[in-house]
């Protein structure tokens, strides 16, 4: 620090220093005046130093008194700053050791007593130091009596604390406090007053606050007057005087038996709020502490916890219950009087008066809702909500028309500002109720407040009109209201006693939400909300309790007053009731009914609240949805699908929830909750998917509406109208009803590929129908519900939906068929109104034109369905034509019409007849069915037109419809393929419209159509289609073959009707000619008998399809086989013999499966009643077609696998079927080999009397001279020509049968060509090189080509033969013996169809030329390609032989030709015959070893052999009947063999000559005649058959 006092100015002090110094001090005296602060330092330094020099020695001490004396006077307190200075210099020199300095110092201050006074100085200086300056006399007693006087000035009281000691003074100031306080008075003249007294009497300041606290608390209302009356009264006292006191106040109330008066409560709250206290300092005087608290909470939850435990556990014995009363007595006892706890005294009182702030920092520091839970803290939080939000609730808030009761607000300014706007709720109001949670409940009315303000708010919300910020501001608002409601209005819900009202209230707000916000809601309820409450816990648990004593005691007699009960405690807890009610459906189905009945006292939300808990028990990821076999969806989920249905069904419940999760689901491909929507859509809009349907309901469905209303559907659904637009607005307005469907078109697959997996097959069927079904339903549900514009804009175009969407084609013409029906109306009903032309014509034109425009855009998108090829042999108008056209499009059902008309005029009979009905219902009634019977007929008018126009249209266009730019059997390939066969199976009356579609296009005469093809072709080898059908389109398809069957049923049925509807008819023709010439040639037709053989064939062909699949031991295939026999039962069987065969597999299959598959079981014993109940009308088989008597020539010529005797012989099956096994490449070959020209004949199997004389020819002569050599030989040698005959007879067989296979696939048919035929022929039945040689010569080069083609099919007929498997030697052994007992007929067939013979190992030019032969052979039936293998060839190898020397002329001709050729034709089979020994003797090494792998086979063969088998040998190996006492039978043919080969001679004689001419009309003169023969022969076979006597007598 800088010097004032430099040591110059001591030196030369007398000289000038003195001086110095004065002038100093005047300068600090002077210049610092302003600031005493500064001055008064700076002039103690100056003279702090001046006497600092003096104690060191350096100046003495009268020099310094001396300028001290000059100094004095410059300031007044001059000599106060002397003596501080003095003071210090006093501390300092006492401390020092110098003694010499500290005798300066009392000698500089003696010097200067003159110039401080003596008691300045006994103030600041210490005693000794005064006792040494002799201004004092002692420092002890000095001492002693200042401890006196601070004693008595600090420590003796005297102020009068009790009001006894001083009464006066206190009743002054307490008449003072409880004065009149009226206008004049103030706290501050009061306040001067409490001063006077205090003064006066020496009243206790603390004790005077403390009574004007207690006149405060008696007089609560004067806040005004009090509370500044403290405030200034506290300038006066400590600032934590008033908490002590405060605190003292509580802490007396604090005994248990005390309790805290409610003003005291408020006086505190008061304070705190004007700050006058602190809370921090307040709370800590007040009971109970934190912890306490704490504690308290957690009992509370494990009381809650007990009483659920308590409530859940089953009591056995009354006694116990006795006990559980017993304790609740107790706990209520307990809980009477809880302690007083005056934390919570004080927060109610905050409450009360408004604190918001403080009230909320209390609560704080207790735990969640403790604080609420009781009610009058509740009650008072309520309150000042109430006040908050009222300017808002009257403004927005208040119903129209609703009065209210406005609630005024708080006096305090303090209070929270009232809410005028939604964002001013979100400032305090919302914080508020989230505090108050659950117990919202103990104030009704405030929550109605509340939900009516949501309410308001959402409108608000959702209207558009706000700016961008308002927006961002609303949806803060929004999500606020969303935490208000899942946290404070739904709870308190729970916790309030079943009001309606407020559920209905809150369901006015619910509602506005979108339905995921809230499921979201119901979610947090159900799963969390119970778990965050003691109390909330108890009421979950009583609820759950009640549940339970309500449905133990629901049925459908006491549907009422338990609903009434559900209604009660669902108003309240509906998530818990229903969680529990649904757990009961999914356990018992029986409970749906009457907890479907019992739901209707429920408010709106709790519909919704159902809804969502549906959803969730549906979604539960623990529940298994199929049952432990994995084969059946399980039977929970069915019970909450048919809950479903119902209850959405009957009550108004919204859809959107459900749909969404079972779109969800499919997106996820899980296609089991299908079920659901399958349910939902059958209960609401009435449409019900069944394959039970009868025909009599299936011919209504392909009427109008209203029929199908009437008679379309099991249950009389009625009253659909409203349940079904609801449906149709949910899928509408959430945009679900195309996704549905694209999602089920794809799932369908989905199922088979992706989710099928590791499933069973029966349960990947199941899903798949359920899939498919649910496509149907829905399809058909969006069809009759949505509006033409509603349809046209949803639904894109048939190529989108293919190529986009990847929808199935069947599917995506399902979906887009509708559109074009509504399309091409709407178009047809603009015309008409363009033009007004009544005339039919006109009509039909404009019908014409419309349908042209809606439907050229669908030719050009079908193209790009499929390849290029396709439309070669269709085109896309007929494509497209028969996908979108339906059943109402094809026929009326006028039956149905009638029918269902009659059932009504019966009502109304019944109704006039009814006695106790009343006269208005009477009426009412009538005039329902009055209604009803006119749309009935308005609508059968109306189809009719329909039908009529589009039959026109048909008409115009059918010329176009189907090119055949390969071949007539390339089309109907395609036809079937890509249009029947996806078709038929996709719906009942799909199946329906599809036969009916073939029947028409034949009707249409359309060119290039062959029905007979298409007939042969359905009904030749269903083995394949049936066997990759799902259950419910077994049924579909066994529809189809039943309505296929029906219509040749009838053509069978009556000559006069066949030659009606078929005779003239291209479909008809037999001779497939080149393209575009479809010559009405009568000869070409097929005439009546031969269809009879025809369709004995197909009979056949399905006898033998099915015992195939029955004898797989496939569960698929037999489960399909059986529905679809159970289908066509009313057509087939119809011959008796067939009608066994399958009665004895269907038997079989009932007596394996009874323990195995019990569902197989149940169908195979259904099946079997009803076939037996079938049996009285089948016919037998010489009734169903004619047949030649054996008599004639004792040769039996029934082949029951085709007709005329001339079934597919099995050799031409095993061809056939190593053609159907070949590659994709041998197909096309065989297609370029179709242009092979061939006159086909449309009789069965080789009916064509041409090819039948030669082969049987060929084969009698040869058979005569054999004939002559048995009767020769010893029984040995028979038996080895038996065995080697068997092969030399094979291949004449097959060139025989091949033809059969691909005949369809030739077309051009000239006089060259048929000429050909049948020099080709030739050689194939004699099979001698020099014979084939003399052909080759005379015949043209393409000859050569058959010839070859038939010698190389001999070899490999060879080969083939030693490669059959063993397996299938074995099953054949097997099988035999099985059914040697029974005649050892059965055989053939049964190892044919259990082992398909294997794809031979032969070159590909073999086959190529096998099928050559096949093309060259007649048959109608391209695909009469049964599966026959080896072991049938060698047996029934010989007996085709036999069976084929069938004589086909008649009796007059026979002699004829006897007396004529006979030596001619004998010279011929010598030849043949020396060359057939040498072929022999080359097969006979090579089939040595299959002979004797199956000497069985060998010893029926010679069987067989030693004379053609009498009863239809040919039948018996086919066809799967059996037939007795064979062997009397063979030795009945050896005895007639010889006069028939004589006559077969004769026949190949004249029948070569014949051919050589080459007429035409001689040789179809001839074939009529061998039908005729062939018929009779057959006939005569089967009766010998039967008859077993009759047969002894011809022999």
């Amino acid at each position: 620090m800088a010097t004032l006092l430099p040591a110059e100015w001591i030196k030369n002090w007398e000289k000038g220093g003195k001086s110095e110094f004065v002038q100093l001090c005047r300068a600090l005296s002077e210049n610092k005046s302003h600031d005493n602060m500064v001055f008064r330092a700076d002039i103690q330094q100056a003279l702090y130093e001046l006497a600092y020099h003096v104690v060191r020695g350096n100046l003495k001490h009268d020099q310094a008194s001396n300028v001290l004396g000059d100094v004095i006077e410059f300031r007044e307190d001059m000599p106060s700053v002397l003596a501080d200075v003095f003071c210090i210099l006093d501390i300092e020199t006492s401390c020092l050791e110098e003694k010499s300095k500290r005798d300066h110092f009392t000698q500089l201050v003696l010097a200067c007593l003159y110039l401080v006074s003596d008691t300045v100085l006994k103030e600041r200086l210490d005693p000794e130091t005064l006792e040494s300056l002799g201004l004092i006399k002692q420092s002890q007693q000095f001492n002693q009596k200042s401890v006196k006087i601070k004693t008595k000035l600090f420590y003796k009281q005297q102020k009068f604390n009790l009001l006894r000691e001083e009464n006066e003074g206190y009743a002054k100031l307490i008449a003072e406090l409880g004065q009149e306080l009226s206008g004049n008075i103030t706290s501050d003249l009061i306040l001067e007053n409490i001063k006077s007294l205090i003064g006066c009497f020496n009243l206790d300041p603390n004790r005077v606050l403390d009574i004007i606290l207690e006149v405060y608390e008696c007089r609560p209302e004067y806040d005004d007057f009090f509370v500044p009356l403290i405030e200034s009264y506290m300038y006066m006292c400590e600032p934590q005087t008033l908490c002590h006191i405060l605190g003292f106040k509580f802490k007396f109330y604090q005994d248990p038996s005390g309790e805290t008066p409610s003003s005291l409560y408020r006086v505190a709250a008061v304070l705190l709020q004007h700050n006058l206290i602190d809370l921090e300092d307040l709370y800590v005087h007040l009971l109970p502490g934190d912890n306490t608290i704490i504690e308290e909470h957690k009992r509370e939850i494990v009381e809650a916890k007990q009483i659920v435990r308590k409530l859940t556990m089953v009591v056995l014995s009354s006694e116990k219950t006795e006990e559980k009363e017993k304790e609740k007595e107790k706990e209520e006892e307990k809980t009477e009087k809880p302690p007083d706890n005056q934390k919570l005294g004080l927060l109610e009182a905050l409450l009360k008066i408004g604190d918001w702030q403080h009230a909320q920092s209390i609560m704080d520091q207790m735990p969640p809702f403790y604080a609420t839970s009781h009610k009058p803290i509740a009650i008072a939080l309520c309150q000042l909500v109430h006040v908050t939000i009222e300017p808002l609730y009257r403004r927005v808030g208040v119903p129209k028309g609703a009065k209210g009761s406005p609630i005024s607000p708080l006096p305090n300014k303090r209070a929270p500002k009232q809410a005028d706007s939604f964002e001013d709720l979100r400032k305090e109001v919302f914080n508020m109720l989230c505090y108050l949670g659950p117990h919202l409940s103990h104030d009704p009315i405030l929550f109605a407040k509340v939900v009516r303000l949501g309410k308001a708010f959402m409108k608000e919300f959702q209207s558009d009109g706000s700016k961008q910020e308002d927006k961002e501001k609303m949806e803060i608002l929004f999500s606020c209201l969303l935490s208000i409601t899942d946290q404070v209005l739904l709870p308190s819900l729970s916790l309030m006693d079943c009001n309606a009202c407020m559920s209905e209230e809150l369901w006015g707000m619910f509602k506005t939400f979108p339905y995921q916000y809230r499921y979201r809601l119901y979610g947090q309820w159900k799963n969390e909300t119970y778990n965050s409450h003691p109390l909330l816990v108890k009421v979950k648990a009583q609820t759950i309790d009640r549940a339970k004593y309500i449905m133990k005691r629901l049925t459908k007699e006491n549907v009422k007053p338990s609903g009434r009960q559900i209604g009660k405690l669902s108003h309240s807890n509906p998530t818990i009731l229903f969680d529990y009610i649904l757990s009961q459906i999914q356990k018992y189905d029986n409970l749906i009914t009457p907890v479907v009945d019992s739901l209707k006292y429920l408010t709106s939300l709790n519909y919704d609240v159902l809804a969502y808990c549906i959803i969730e028990a549906l979604a539960n990821p623990e529940k298994e949805r199929m049952k432990h076999d994995d084969t059946t969806i399980s039977s929970w989920l069915q019970s909450l699908a048919s809950f479903c249905g119902a209850v959405f069904r009957k009550y108004p419940i919204e859809l959107a929830g459900l749909l969404q999760y079972v779109a969800n689901q499919l997106k996820a491909g899980k296609s089991f909750d299908l079920l659901i929507l399958k349910e939902v859509v059958q209960k609401m809009a009435g449409i019900e998917i069944t394959e039970e349907m009868t025909m009599e309901q299936l011919e209504a469905m392909t009427g109008g509406e209203q029929l199908k209303a009437e008679g379309g559907y099991f249950g009389q659904i009625r009253n659909t109208k409203k349940s079904s637009q609801r449906l149709k607005e949910a899928l509408l307005d959430h945009d679900l009803a195309l996704p549905l469907c694209l999602l089920m078109a794809q799932q369908r697959n989905g199922v088979i590929f992706q989710e099928g997996g590791e499933k069973h097959l029966k349960l990947v069927g199941k899903l798949y129908d359920q899939c498919h079904d649910t496509l149907v339903q829905f399809g058909g549900f969006l069809a009759s519900n949505l509006s033409t514009e509603d349809y046209i804009k949803r639904v894109p175009s048939i190529d989108v939906l293919c190529n986009e969407f990847h929808t199935p084609h069947d599917a995506a013409f399902f979906l887009s068929r509708p559109m074009y029906a509504h399309h091409i109306s709407s178009k047809y009903d603009e015309l008409k109104k363009a033009e007004k032309g009544n005339k039919q014509q006109h009509k039909v034109h404009k019908y014409i034109t419309s349908c042209e425009l809606v439907m050229a855009p669908v030719h050009d998108a079908v193209i790009s369905l499929h390849l290029p090829k396709v439309w070669d042999d269709i085109s896309p108008q007929f494509y497209a034509t028969f996908w979108s056209l339906t059943m109402y499009d094809l026929a009326v059902p006028h039956s149905s019409y009638d029918r269902e008309v009659n059932k009504l005029k019966v009502q109304m009979k019944a109704i006039d007849d009814n006695q106790e009905m009343p006269p208005n219902k009477k009426k009412k009634e009538k005039e329902r069915c009055t209604a009803l019977q006119d749309k009935l007929l308005e609508e059968e008018k109306k189809q009719l037109e329909h039908v009529q126009r589009v039959l026109q249209r048909l008409k115009l266009e059918k010329d176009n419809w189907l090119l055949a730019k390969s071949t007539k059997n390339e089309t109907i390939t395609k036809f079937l393929q890509l249009c029947i066969f996806p078709r038929c199976i996709f719906s009942a009356i799909d199946a329906v419209y599809c036969a009916h579609f073939v029947e028409l296009v034949h009707q249409q005469k359309t060119p290039n159509f062959s029905t007979l093809l298409c007939y042969d072709r359905v009904f030749s080898d269903i083995i394949y289609t049936v066997a990759s059908c799902t259950e419910n389109e077994a049924s579909r398809y066994g529809r189809f073959l039943c309505c296929m069957l029906e219509t040749v049923t009838r053509w069978h049925s009556d000559r006069v009707i066949y030659e009606k509807e078929c005779g003239n008819y291209p479909g008809f023709l037999t001779i497939l000619r080149a393209t575009g010439f479809d010559g009405g040639n009568k000869a070409d037709q097929l005439d009546y008998e031969n269809f009879r053989h025809v369709v004995h064939k197909w009979h056949y062909k399905l006898t033998k399809a099915s015992v195939h699949c029955l004898e797989t031991g496939e569960y698929t295939h037999i489960r399909n086989i059986l529905i679809v026999l159970t289908k066509i039962l009313p057509w087939y069987p119809k011959v008796l013999n067939l009608g066994q065969a399958l009665e004895r597999r269907v038997h079989k299959i009932c007596q394996e499966e009874k323990e195995k598959r019990p569902d197989l079981y149940a169908l195979a014993m259904g099946y079997s009643g009803q076939l037996k109940s079938r049996k009285p009308f089948m016919i037998p088989e010489n009734e169903f077609h004619h047949k030649d008597p054996p008599a004639r020539n004792a040769v039996a010529a029934t082949v029951q696998n085709g007709p005329g005797g001339a079934g597919m012989p099995t050799s031409l099956t095993i061809n056939t079927v190593r053609l159907e096994e070949g590659t994709t490449e041998e197909t096309d070959k065989l297609k370029e080999k179709s242009q092979g020209v061939v006159k086909v004949v449309n009789k069965a199997v080789n009916a064509t009397p041409k090819v039948t004389t030669s082969n049987g020819n060929s084969a009698s002569n040869s058979k005569i001279i054999k004939e002559k050599d048995e009767k020769e030989k010893s029984g040995k040698e028979k038996d080895k020509e038996k065995k080697e005959k068997t092969p030399a007879a094979t291949p004449e067989m097959k060139a025989l049968g091949k033809d059969g296979k691909d005949k369809p696939k030739e077309e051009r048919a000239n006089k060259d060509d048929k000429a050909r035929e049948i020099k080709e022929k030739t050689p194939k039945a004699d099979k001698e090189k020099e014979k084939v040689k003399k052909e080759e010569k005379a015949s043209k080069e393409e000859k050569s080509k058959t010839v070859v083609t038939i010698v190389e099919s001999k070899s490999t007929a060879d080969k083939e033969r030693e490669k059959e498997p063993s397996r299938e030697r074995d099953v054949a052994k097997e099988m035999k013996s099985k059914e040697n007992a029974k005649g050892g007929e059965k055989m053939p067939v049964a190892g044919s169809l259990k082992s398909p013979v294997p794809r031979s190992e032969t070159s590909e030019s073999e086959r190529e030329q096998k099928r050559r032969k096949v093309d060259t052979h007649s048959s109608p039936s391209h695909s009469s390609t049964v599966k026959d293998n080896l072991n049938e060839l060698k047996d029934s190898s010989a007996k085709h032989y036999i069976n084929h020397t069938t004589p086909t002329l008649s009796k007059s001709k026979e002699r004829e030709v006897d007396k004529k050729d006979l030596d001619k034709s004998r010279e011929r089979s010598r030849e043949r015959e020396k060359k057939d020994e040498k072929d022999r003797k080359d097969r006979k090494r090579d089939h040595s070893n299959s002979d004797r792998e199956a000497p069985q086979d060998s010893t029926k063969r010679r069987k067989e052999e030693n004379g053609t088998t009498g009863s239809s040998k040919h039948s018996k190996s086919e066809s799967p009947s059996d037939s007795p006492r064979l062997n009397e039978k063979e030795k009945e043919k050896n005895k007639s063999k010889s006069s028939g080969k004589e006559k077969g001679d004769s026949i190949k004689a004249e029948k070569m000559e014949k051919s050589s001419s080459g007429s035409k009309k001689e040789s179809r003169h001839d074939k009529e005649k061998a039908e005729k023969k062939e018929k009779r022969d057959s006939t005569g076979g089967k009766e010998e058959k039967k008859h077993h006597k009759s047969s002894d007598k011809h022999r």
